[in-house]
């Protein structure tokens, strides 16, 4: 599990070099008291900085005296080395307008000492007065000093790009974590399952209208041999019992008119019909798609499921007037086959014979379509996600184009029905769709959505000093 907690940058320097001010940029607030005269810090004071976008604890101490621990500037000195356990950075502010002083050299002494990335900051750097300070500060041991300063928030962007490879990692670990938890509470707040919302599609004439009113067991809708005859979509309310369990489920049944070939629809109110139904589709939870066994699969059939996939509802396909159908084995498994070729994107959706007229496999069909709503709705706790994210990283790690590392960090579920997911990582711009489809065929697989239209999400850092540089930038997107 990545960490949740933003990486702590610890200001420290000796009394009155503007720690307190760098710290008031840093977190955007004046927050920390600021005067001339020298230790007007005494407590460490921590606040949330934000520098071009990266998020950190920013971590503001009092002035380093060399006096007896048991005085009062010694014990606040005390408390400044305390606070570089869990420390991910130190910014080392000296006052490049003074120049170095032996408390500077005494400080530079002791952090390289220790085993933490040091980052040090010429503050006051605003004019020439400050240009020998700074030159001299190269003794110190301690690489280039960033020139800043605090007070006029000249040389924060150089802050950053010295600050980014320290602990840019860890900023987009604990940001993909926090998303992580904020998407987890989104799902545990979704609204329970209601009545299942269950649109019939299909072309016209397949039977729709007569499936419901076998459903309903009477003549609720107007049917006949004529094409065409439903034209507004209906919704009606009815309860099915399961023959299996005896339970008393609830089910909004909503009939829709048939969908022909766009090319064949020249008529106004047939255009209006169709756009009713494919509205329909959108506020349906599942849709059955009705196949007329007489005329098995057609180019028309695939579109209109390939609609309901994309609009993210699960699907259910029956084949209808399976009492008259000729060689049905080899149609059933002949639309099988097809289906698996023409709909890629989603393996195994449910495929059943049934017939509005004896009313065979009905029952079915209403299990089929409680049964794939589950998986529809189905949440994965994020650390059962990322056990599995980890096992297919190992087994399949992501490609090196040009010989650069794309790094796949962290997975979470953001929302269901239907389930969507977010991948956080760098270079995800890079990433072969083959390698996506490789994950997104592992969820289906291995977590129990094999049937279902699911969203994948690639997240990178939001990191404005890649794209200055020409390493990527942003990038976020779905596929």
């Amino acid at each position: 599990m990545l960490p949740t907690a933003l990486p702590q940058v610890i200001i420290l320097g000796r009394p009155n070099v503007g720690k307190s001010t760098l710290f008031n940029r840093l977190i955007g607030k004046k927050l920390a008291l600021v005067d001339d005269q020298p230790g007007v810090t005494r407590d460490r004071r921590l606040g949330e900085a934000e520098l071009a976008g990266m998020r950190f604890t920013a971590v503001d101490t009092a002035g380093w005296e060399d006096l007896d621990e048991e005085t009062l500037p010694g014990r606040m000195r005390k408390q400044t080395e305390v606070s570089l356990h869990g420390a991910d950075a130190v910014l080392f502010v000296i006052d490049s307008r003074a120049g170095l002083t032996p408390m500077d050299e005494e400080i530079a002494r002791w952090l390289r000492g220790q085993e933490l990335p040091i980052i040090l900051v010429a503050n006051k750097a605003e004019g020439r007065a400050s240009e020998s300070g700074i030159l001299e500060s190269y003794s110190l041991g301690l690489g280039e000093p960033i020139a800043v300063s605090a007070e006029h928030g000249e040389g924060i962007a150089d802050l950053f790009g010295a600050l980014w490879p320290i602990i840019g990692d860890k900023v987009d670990a604990a940001e993909a974590a926090q998303e992580a938890a904020a998407a987890e509470a989104a799902l545990e707040d979704e609204p329970p399952l209601g009545p299942l919302k269950l649109a019939i599609v299909g072309r016209p004439n397949a039977g729709k209208s007569t499936i419901i009113n076998r459903l309903l067991g009477e003549d609720r809708l107007l049917t006949g041999p004529e094409a065409g005859i439903t034209r507004d979509s209906i919704s009606i309310d009815w309860q099915w019992t399961d023959p299996n369990s005896g339970e008393v489920r609830d089910i909004e049944l909503i009939d829709t008119a048939g969908m022909r070939k766009r090319a064949k629809v020249v008529d106004k109110l047939e255009k209006l019909s169709v756009a009713d139904g494919l509205r329909a589709v959108d506020f349906a939870e599942v849709v059955v798609l009705v196949l007329d066994a007489t005329l098995g699969l057609e180019h028309q059939d695939l579109k209109i499921a390939d609609r309901v996939l994309q609009e993210g509802r699960a699907l259910v396909i029956a084949i209808n007037k399976w009492d008259v159908a000729e060689n049905a084995s080899s149609l059933f498994n002949g639309i099988k086959h097809a289906l698996d070729e023409g709909l890629a994107q989603v393996r195994g959706v449910p495929l059943l014979a049934i017939s509005a007229k004896t009313g065979k496999g009905l029952d079915t069909m209403i299990g089929a379509a409680f049964e794939i709503r589950e998986a529809w709705s189905k949440r994965v706790p994020t650390a059962a996600l990322n056990r599995w994210f980890d096992d297919a990283l190992a087994a399949n790690p992501p490609p090196a184009p040009k010989g650069r590392r794309i790094k796949l960090r962290y997975i979470t579920q953001s929302s269901t029905r239907p389930p969507r997911f977010v991948v956080f990582g760098t270079r995800l711009d890079a990433l072969p769709k083959s390698y996506e489809r490789y994950l997104v065929n592992g969820i289906r697989r291995s977590l129990g959505f094999d049937a279902v239209p699911i969203r994948v999400v690639l997240k990178s850092p939001k990191n404005p000093y890649n794209a200055n540089k020409g390493g990527g930038g942003n990038y976020s997107g779905e596929r």
